[in-house]
């Protein structure tokens, strides 16, 4: 099964939803789809902010993923974060994610993105799939957040 991804527009919501709420579900992601939709509508719309794929067959997706974008100094122009990545149980342990992320980055770099970040549990399975992505922590750094 392939992770082609597929850059999603408006069309795609009613397949994105579901696998949105599902991936908040297994987190404890408190969301309902108003919620999701004032999220998800700006980048399906071509917000410059983010981008939304589909992972896999496009008519019958196996997951998606989401990337906002942002200026570092530090990494010397724009940082993309993975914000959201989720594939369907049933696929899950076939690579399906790594293979995602590896055609998220080349196709980023080329768009002149210097860096991609992400938040992880520590110690959770994804961190391994991270770590042999060449993703690393940042030392003493923590991602704070504060709502508005």
């Amino acid at each position: 099964m392939s992770a082609r991804l597929h850059l999603c527009g408006a069309e795609a919501l009613d397949r994105l939803d579901p696998m949105v709420a599902a991936f908040h579900d297994e987190t404890a992601v408190e969301s309902d789809a108003a919620h999701r939709r004032a999220g998800l509508m700006p980048l399906l719309d071509g917000s410059p902010y983010g981008a939304v794929y589909l992972i896999g067959p496009e008519r019958a997706p196996v997951g998606y993923l989401i990337v906002t974008f942002s200026w570092s100094l530090e990494f010397g122009g724009m940082d993309a974060t993975l914000d959201e990545i989720w594939i369907r149980p049933a696929v899950r342990g076939r690579g399906m994610a790594r293979e995602a992320l590896e055609a998220l980055i080349g196709a980023l770099r080329p768009a002149g993105v210097a860096a991609i970040s992400l938040e992880v549990e520590r110690g959770g399975p994804a961190e391994q799939l991270y770590a042999g992505l060449g993703f690393e922590g940042r030392g003493r750094l923590m991602l704070m957040s504060r709502r508005l």
